[in-house]
């Protein structure tokens, strides 16, 4: 003990040679003085999510037959070291009840170390659709991607709580329709996640409202950055909502986020959406998660986009990791 002392209070009084001599003799002991700030810098950080790819990044490829589906993972893994994608349902819509189809896509996500995690849902009808017998065709319509989804190993499905009427009408319309559909999807161990996608659902406060009525562990949400255009006029935007504020309403219910981006600036920043500010917000939220790549802007072409995304999303999630 008094040895010990002797070296603390040398160190205390930074006594030079001599001090660092005894110091290496006090951790070669086991003391290990000072060593657990030595291993933090050393400790590379990691980001605080994880990085996946949401395949409309890459729409005009696959729409214009340059991509086939099959080949997504692969791409994904391949191109752009990502080991986590998001289907979209429009490039395989014959196929959700096609075994072998499934089959062949579960493989070569496997082959490719990659992992499935949802299934964007689009074109199968309003779930907030205010006339009864049409919602309920919808949710069952649905059914056949929650069944896909569960084969492929995914989470989710990302659904739309579209509608037609007030914002009143359109909000019971789909607490009915999600949740019925929620209850189906709860047999198969998925979640049923609601995108801010334009109409009343790009209304944070008005979404979160409606994930709070639904009020079910498996029903939340899938915020997307850029998505926030409540009303479209003739010029564009006509009514946009702020999408920091739409964020922010919507992390709590989140099992997946989405990172949109358009264009970017000299510096690699997205000049539509400060990602530090939005970042940060998913960072309080509590959210370790994927973050899907989601870029959609027409300067870049689709990998040169991608990349900077992915870039973007690196950098700042470093600096706040």
């Amino acid at each position: 003990m008094k040895r010990r002392t002797f070296i603390e209070r040398g160190s205390q009084a930074a006594l030079g040679l001599g001090l660092f001599s005894l110091a290496a003799c006090n951790n070669q002991a086991g003391t290990k003085e000072g060593e657990g700030e030595s291993a933090a810098e050393e400790t590379p950080k990691e980001l605080f999510f994880q990085i996946s790819l949401a395949q409309w990044s890459m729409n005009k490829s696959f729409f214009g037959g340059k991509l086939d589906n099959l080949d997504f993972a692969a791409t994904a893994k391949n191109q752009f070291g990502l080991d986590g994608i998001e289907y979209v349902n429009q490039f395989f819509k014959d196929k959700a009840e096609d075994s072998a189809y499934l089959a062949e896509m579960k493989k070569r996500a496997d082959d490719n170390g990659v992992k499935s995690l949802l299934i964007m849902i689009d074109r199968e009808g309003n779930l907030g659709g205010t006339v009864d017998a049409e919602r309920l065709k919808a949710v069952e319509n649905h059914y056949k991607w929650v069944d896909a989804a569960k084969y492929l190993g995914c989470h989710s499905i990302r659904v739309n709580a579209a509608g037609q009427g007030t914002a009143e009408e359109v909000a019971a319309a789909a607490v009915d329709g999600l949740g019925k559909l929620s209850e189906y999807a709860a047999k198969a161990g998925l979640n049923v996640i609601v995108e801010n996608h334009g109409g009343y659902s790009s209304d944070g406060s008005w979404l979160a409202g409606v994930m709070s009525q639904v009020d079910m562990d498996n029903c939340g949400t899938l915020p997307d950055f850029g998505n926030f255009c409540v009303e479209r006029g003739e010029d564009g935007c006509a009514n946009m909502y702020d999408r920091y504020k739409g964020v922010t309403e919507l992390m709590p219910f989140a099992k997946a986020v989405s990172a949109k981006t358009h264009d970017f600036d000299a510096d690699g920043n997205e000049i539509h959406t400060d990602y530090k500010k939005m970042l940060q917000i998913v960072k309080e939220a509590g959210y370790t998660g994927y973050i899907g790549v989601e870029y959609e802007g027409r300067e870049l072409d689709e990998v040169t986009g991608i990349q900077k995304t992915i870039d973007l999303m690196k950098r700042v999630g470093m600096e706040l990791s």
